[in-house]
């Protein structure tokens, strides 16, 4: 498989953090985000947990009932990140 540039990488996650942001506050499981971006699942993993690192995004490792997942986690954007993109929207809107 051919590498794929950190510029190329950052525009991907650019896009998880979109989609992310159009779902807020409802968390999405990688397949969600994989099948909405037509990307590979294990890829979407791998720049979710840079995301992660980054703390724009939140795993959620518990289902509503509050019974932790055993091998699956959702995603949200954080709030930190939520508010930036709220007000660069709104900047854009203007």
């Amino acid at each position: 498989m051919p590498k794929i540039s950190q510029e190329k990488k950052q525009k991907i996650q650019e896009q998880i953090l979109f989609y992310l942001y159009n779902s807020f506050p409802t968390p999405k499981f990688i397949s969600d985000i994989s099948k909405e971006l037509a990307r590979d699942e294990e890829f979407i993993k791998i720049l979710i947990n840079e995301l992660l690192k980054k703390g724009l995004v939140i795993k959620i490792d518990k289902n509503p009932k509050g019974i932790k997942y055993l091998k699956r986690l959702r995603w949200r954007l954080s709030n930190k990140a939520h508010e930036a993109y709220s007000k660069q929207q709104r900047l854009n809107h203007k």
